[in-house]
């Protein structure tokens, strides 16, 4: 069948922005502390993932929700099932915002809003590519699945709670990632730093926030502390900032300071392209004479974990010829002085290296410090060779609806539930040259680049199962 996918695509423009807006209007971050029985990673992403299933029965399809963890959207039937996977959660939306996160605002041909360009843009485009299969009355040859998560952005509780119910895919996509086509994802392990809160220094670091999750570079730092000299280090705070890529301010108050930093979020599969509040703010503060605790704190952030996305400091850089550098992110740090300090670490790291080295350099640039490291959960790398047919396939629709018939699959440290998969691939939306928002604030996806997305994913769906 010879369809014009992407004037299709156009006929459902207004149906996929009314649906996209309801979507973005719900704050479906995962919060644990409004968990239930009946929400058990809160009501949030229940809440769009009701959502998502509500769209797909409106449209005809056979749903089902499990547990509120996930959900999916079957079409077809056969042996072998394609696995389309989405997610329905998003980022806290932090600071920053010009618009509200939580209204889709179109403005300049774009549509901005938490979760437009991750993942809840991408994945309605996807369910669209499925329902003009059906609406065109074409049926698959094999089952489709369109399969919603709800924790994505944090250690997939929902997608392994699918997969302890249902039978594993044969093959899939996930539209969570960038086109033209991820073959390869670095492996991703966190760990967590814990210092107790001993604070004896003439400095006292009373308390330092900064981060809302691992896989996000903290644009926000606030510290508050106690010092000899209030104004003395207001006005050293002043020049530090007149140097530095940041921005912020100061309070004072008799002996105790509240000190904000404001960088640049972004998402925490490439550092570099954020600017770190937390690790900024740390190595202004490090010179000064904290003690304890509170000293070790800020002396492994300014001098192990700052501006070193590469982890060189570590002794952990390491650079493998397809799935390139290993990455790190200081995504969350926490003190609170007679209590506790954390900073979680993030680490996508190629074939070649692994959890226990990456350990073994924490724990001997901590030898001297009184803390623990804790190895959090690990995925291995993931790689499917270009000449398998779910990557050709969808590379040649990619091509041909693109018009770029020179690009070529690639590996990423960012994590999807491609990786699910052995024959598992993450498949756009971002196209080349859009910048990329994710887990930033003003959030945003070209409206025209969703469309053909839309087309894109209409037609691979299409020609994987024909």
């Amino acid at each position: 069948m010879v369809l014009d996918w992407q004037k299709l695509a156009q006929q459902y423009r207004d149906d996929y922005v009314a649906d996209l807006k309801t979507l973005v209007s719900i704050d479906s971050s995962r919060d644990d502390s409004q968990a239930t029985a009946d929400f058990p990673l809160g009501p949030g992403p229940a809440k769009a993932l009701a959502a998502f299933l509500a769209i797909a029965k409106r449209d005809g399809f056979t749903v089902k929700n499990l547990d509120n963890l996930a959900g999916y959207v079957e079409y077809g039937s056969g042996d072998e099932t394609l696995a389309i996977l989405g997610h329905a959660d998003v980022m806290p939306a932090g600071k920053g915002w010009q618009t509200d996160p939580f209204t889709l605002t179109a403005k300049d041909g774009n549509l901005y809003g938490r979760g437009t360009s991750d993942d809840k843009g991408p994945a309605l485009a996807a369910y669209y590519g499925l329902r003009m299969l059906k609406d065109q009355g074409i049926v698959p040859k094999m089952k489709v699945r369109f399969i919603i998560g709800t924790d994505e952005e944090s250690d997939w509780t929902g997608m392994n709670h699918y997969l302890d119910l249902e039978p594993a895919p044969t093959l899939g996509f996930s539209p969570d990632a960038e086109f033209p086509l991820i073959n390869g994802e670095k492996g991703n392990v966190t760990f967590e730093t814990h210092f107790k809160g001993r604070n004896d220094g003439d400095y006292k670091l009373d308390e330092f926030d900064s981060g809302l999750r691992m896989n996000m570079v903290p644009r926000d730092a606030e510290a508050d502390v106690t010092v000899p000299d209030a104004a003395k280090l207001a006005a050293d705070f002043d020049a530090f900032l007149a140097q530095a890529p940041v921005t912020g301010e100061t309070t004072v108050d008799g002996q105790h300071l509240h000190l904000h930093v404001v960088g640049k979020a972004a998402h925490g599969m490439e550092p570099k392209n954020g600017i770190n509040a937390g690790t900024y703010l740390a190595t202004f503060l490090a010179p000064y004479a904290f003690g304890g605790d509170a000293q070790h704190f800020l002396d492994l952030l300014a001098d192990q974990l700052h501006d070193d996305s590469r982890a060189h400091k570590l002794g952990l850089a390491y650079t493998d010829k397809v799935m390139g550098d290993l990455t790190m992110n200081v995504g969350i740090m926490t003190f609170k002085a007679g209590e506790a300090g954390l900073i979680n670490t993030n680490f996508r790291y190629p074939t070649g290296t692994g959890a226990a080295t990456i350990l073994a350099g924490l724990k001997q640039a901590t030898a001297a410090m009184d803390v623990t490291v804790e190895q959090g959960r690990e995925m291995v790398p993931h790689y499917v060779d270009p000449s398998d047919p779910i990557v050709a396939t969808l590379m040649d629709v990619y091509r041909q609806q693109a018009g770029d018939t020179t690009a070529q699959p690639e590996v990423v440290g960012g994590g999807t539930y491609g990786r699910l998969m052995k024959r598992g691939v993450a498949f756009g939306a971002l196209f080349p040259g859009t910048q990329d928002t994710m887990h930033q604030a003003d959030e945003f996806q070209p409206e025209a680049d969703l469309l053909k997305a839309m087309a894109i994913y209409g037609q691979a769906i299409y020609e994987l199962t024909k």
